[in-house]
């Protein structure tokens, strides 16, 4: 899908002061390609030309004509450019000759392109059997702009307890965004990531493997001795019980 697009070239002319100020009157012009459609159909082609910040004459290639903001700008406007068709077709033309032609490059250059985002899941705050743990999906590095961040929890959609940031511009035509889900550590729960981009054919899941919690890793542990001791303890159980009936038997 095409962005709105804005193609924008300045023209300036420094006049100095007659006094040699450091000051100066700047006569510009600035031309503008305005579109939002993916085929480029909607294109407005605007030049407008001014006198310091003051506009003095603009041409708007739906309007057709020119159109003067200044006694000076309305007098050029009806006794020399709107009486001259072939300045209004040349002006008419720089749709397709200049906006288009320009506007093609950089859909292609760059609008069009994708950038696959990288991601990275983060425990922000651990939590225990009593208090929540708090972890966070960093997406960096993606273009285009618009990007969904979403959780599953055991394969279920997440639609509370999530903060999301808005997608943040690195500086570099890329982008990032943060994702922070709150929950509570459970055995055996699985946490994930969905990140759905442009540069994706389908969405991607990211697991999350947070650590286990110490109350959880000393259960086990005990659990691990436990067993390990019950394990030993039929196995001599066993040994003692098969000594026995050997010495019976007189072996």
């Amino acid at each position: 899908m095409s962005l709105p697009g804005l193609l924008s070239f300045h023209h300036v002319l420094m006049l100095s002061v007659l006094t040699g100020a450091a000051d100066g009157y700047y006569n510009y012009r600035w031309t503008q390609c305005i579109y939002s459609s993916p085929d480029l159909s909607d294109m407005v082609f605007i030049e407008g030309f001014y006198f310091n910040k003051y506009p003095l004459v603009k041409f708007n290639s739906t309007v057709g004509k020119f159109v003067g903001f200044t006694e000076f700008g309305v007098r050029n406007c009806r006794v020399l450019w709107n009486k001259d068709p072939n300045i209004l077709q040349q002006e008419k033309a720089q749709v397709d000759v200049f906006c288009r032609h320009n506007a093609e490059i950089t859909e292609a250059a760059v609008y069009n392109k994708t950038v696959q985002p990288k991601v990275k899941l983060s425990s922000v705050t651990p939590g225990d059997k009593t208090h929540p743990a708090l972890v966070m999906c960093s997406v960096y590095d993606f273009y285009p702009e618009s990007i969904k961040v979403s959780w599953l929890q055991d394969g279920v959609v997440v639609t509370s307890d999530v903060t999301n940031t808005e997608e943040l511009p690195n500086g570099n035509w890329l982008y990032q965004i943060h994702s922070e889900l709150e929950y509570t550590p459970k055995l055996g729960q699985k946490i994930s990531c969905v990140v759905e981009h442009a540069s994706f054919s389908k969405p991607m899941i990211y697991d999350w493997d947070p650590p286990v919690p110490e109350f959880e890793f000393n259960i086990q542990l005990l659990f691990t001795i436990e067993t390990a001791g019950l394990v030993l303890g039929i196995l001599i159980a066993a040994a003692g019980f098969i000594y026995y009936k050997m010495k019976s038997a007189g072996l």
